[in-house]
């Protein structure tokens, strides 16, 4: 993988294959699109327009079946155009980076869509180009629950990513009472236990071993506070959700049943994957774990 400093100022396709895993979604791309627009918060910046290159790439879900070189099964290129010249349209902005933010939000609404990087530098403000480089990916639609009114709210879960030390902490149950204090619904995730376990030199056989290994550790999990329930399927978890029944996430079945799901075993990024499938309001990660760029649920990484 390219270092994080060159990466940082690679192209976003370079920074997309970088972040994409071992099984990378489909992508395509707009290069050096330059447009003239009003926009920047200095009084100079007012009544006259000055060139923004746009650079951008789409992350598609795979076509459910064949195109038949057929230009409405895809999502063209015209869509990422349009949907730059109609944020540009809506009003006048102060920042690049509110500019950004609204295009990969409309880009998000194609149902192909699954995660955009957007690029915008202005041309004409320095010798240099000044810009901004963001990324989303498509938010899941929450779980809702009905009240005894009949009446319906979004549930939206606190995910706890928690590492070796913190399941084996005697504190463990404090951290417990802490975490559902919120009021939110609770699912945890773990890694892989400590110690060595199979390996395979085979891709696919060794990424099933990692699976059932994190399934173990969820157990040992469990077993440390009558609470903790392990569940695999999303029937089992949005039952536990909507009854406020702490979840310890066992993967193997979400993660390879998804048609479009995490090509990486690793235990933050399956995590973050599980959270933004969730809609979760937030995830707390436990561990020195990188936790992965471009993600639309809040990241905090928990003390100490």
């Amino acid at each position: 993988m390219p270092s994080d400093s060159r990466l940082a100022f690679a192209h976003p396709e370079e920074r997309a294959a970088a972040t994409g895993g071992p099984a990378p979604r489909d992508r395509i791309c707009l290069r050096d699109h330059v447009v003239e627009a009003e926009i920047g918060a200095f009084q100079q910046e007012r009544g006259t327009t000055q060139r923004l290159r746009f650079n951008v790439v789409v992350e598609v879900r795979p076509a459910s079946g064949p195109l038949d070189d057929d230009v409405d099964r895809i999502l063209s290129y015209d869509r990422i155009t349009e949907a730059i010249a109609a944020e540009l349209a809506q009003e006048r902005l102060n920042l690049l980076e509110t500019l950004a933010e609204r295009v990969a939000e409309r880009i998000l609404t194609e149902p192909r869509a699954m995660r955009v990087f957007v690029r915008v530098e202005k041309l004409d403000r320095g010798p240099g180009a000044l810009g901004v480089e963001i990324v989303r990916a498509r938010a899941a639609a929450p779980l809702r629950a009905t009240a005894t009114d009949g009446s319906e709210s979004a549930l939206h879960p606190l995910v706890v990513h928690l590492d070796n030390a913190t399941i084996a902490a005697p504190d463990l149950p404090a951290r417990l009472d802490g975490w559902e204090a919120a009021g939110l619904p609770l699912v945890l995730t773990v890694g892989l236990p400590e110690g060595a376990h199979p390996q395979s030199a085979v891709a696919p056989a060794q990424r099933r071993i990692d699976l059932l290994a994190m399934e173990q550790n969820a157990w040992v999990l469990a077993g440390r506070d009558p609470r903790c329930v392990v569940m695999a399927s999303r029937t089992e978890i949005d039952w536990a959700m909507r009854h406020g029944q702490t979840v310890v996430w066992a993967p193997s079945k979400l993660v390879l049943d998804a048609v479009d799901g995490p090509g990486t075993c690793d235990p933050v990024a399956l995590a973050l994957w599980l959270a933004e499938s969730l809609a979760a309001e937030r995830l707390i990660v436990h561990g020195p774990e990188t936790v992965p760029a471009g993600s639309r649920v809040p990241v905090v990484r928990a003390a100490g």
